[in-house]
Order: structure tokens, then C-alpha cells, then sequence
């Protein structure tokens, strides 16, 4: 049986930092990292300038069904097939990812923990929380190198979607986090605490 953490948090909270930061001190061979976004639900019947306005921060954004479906498969010992998503077609690969059920399952994403039936699903629910400014410099960084977008265009994002949604969607779900980390990827006490807790398990799991 797989252990199962969520790890969710603001658009540019340190998120993937803290879950890297996690699994490089796990056994490689024990730990299988789901990201929220690769089940972002493919949008290719949809013109290119329709898909570029996609709020990828609602909750109506995510294929949760796939996604829940996955996580139960992994948890009773089965492997899946990832999807993969790209941010710059906003549309699915026909190509998926293996993934085992390896003993330590890590979920990450904003809106992990917005759906009840994956929250049932998990262990653990970790919340990595940042300050908003430090999270849209963030933001900005990552949407001009990775996702090809202008600064204009990041901060009209930022200001029509990312805020309001965050605060709608995302902030409230910090009230079922088990664990709240401040600082995200900087705040190494609280890396230190969720990987010991996770080792734990693992020793536990072993006996």
C-alpha cells in the first residue's frame, strides 16, 4: 500500500522546490511524483487564441475523475500511464509516462487539496505558503522562460486569474493541510519535519 502526500500551495509558493527538495532524500526507488498539471484536460478542439486564455486556475480546468482514478490504481498496487501536458499548445501528448506504484506517492499542485474525494485519498496534506509578492516574481520568472509569455501578459494573467482565483479556490483550502510550510522551498525545518515523518513510515513499512 502506497503512502500518499499532497503537497498544494499558491501559483509559485516553492511547491516543486519543497517536493525536490523531499524526494532527493527518499530512496529514488520508493518515491513517484504526480504533478497536478498533467491532468489539465486537453484543449485541442479549441482555436490556438481560445486555448492562450485557458484559466488554468479553476477547478474546471482539471480532469479530476482521470486523476482520483490514477491515485486509487497506484494505491492498490497498480501502475498507470501519466499524461503530458504542454503549457505552450495547451493540449495532451499522445505520449504517456509509466508510472509505478512506488511506496511513497507525492500529489503536487494548486488545487490538490479543492477536491474531497482526493483529499480522502491522501495521508498527509501539506500546504506550502508564501507571500504574494514573492509568489508573483515567481510567476513572472517562470511564464517568460518556460511558457513564452510577454511580462504584459503575465501581470494581466496575474491580475484577471491568478489572484482572484487563488483567493476563491486555493487560500481556503489551506484549512485541511495536516501541515503548513511558510517560506516554501526555503523553510528547510519544515522539509526536515514532512521527510522524517515520511522516513518513519517508510521504516515502518518495512518491519
Amino acid at each position: 500500500m502506497s503512502f500518499i502526500i499532497g503537497i498544494a500551495g499558491g501559483t509559485g509558493s516553492g511547491k516543486t522546490t519543497v517536493v525536490r527538495k523531499i524526494a532527493a532524500r527518499l530512496p529514488k526507488d520508493e518515491v513517484a511524483i504526480i504533478p497536478q498539471d498533467s491532468y489539465y484536460r486537453d484543449n485541442g478542439h479549441l482555436p490556438l487564441e481560445e486555448r492562450q486564455e485557458i484559466n488554468f486556475d479553476h477547478p474546471r480546468s482539471l480532469e479530476f475523475k482521470l486523476l482520483i482514478e490514477h491515485i486509487k490504481k497506484l494505491k492498490e498496487g497498480s501502475a498507470i500511464e501519466q499524461p503530458i501536458y504542454s503549457y505552450l499548445t495547451c493540449t495532451r501528448s499522445e505520449e504517456t509516462i509509466p508510472v509505478s506504484p512506488e511506496k511513497v506517492i507525492i500529489i503536487e499542485g494548486i488545487l490538490i487539496l479543492q477536491n474531497a474525494q482526493l483529499r480522502n485519498l491522501m495521508d498527509i496534506k501539506v500546504f506550502v505558503d508564501a507571500d504574494s509578492d514573492d509568489r508573483l516574481m515567481r510567476v513572472i520568472q517562470r511564464d517568460l522562460v518556460e511558457r513564452g509569455r510577454s511580462v504584459s501578459k503575465v501581470l494581466e494573467r496575474y491580475e484577471k486569474t491568478v489572484k482572484p482565483m487563488h483567493l476563491q479556490f486555493i487560500e481556503p483550502t489551506k484549512k485541511y493541510a495536516d501541515i503548513i510550510i511558510p517560506q516554501g522551498g526555503e523553510n528547510k525545518v519544515g522539509i526536515d519535519i514532512l521527510t522524517s515523518i515520511i522516513e518513519k513510515n517508510l521504516r515502518i513499512d518495512k518491519k
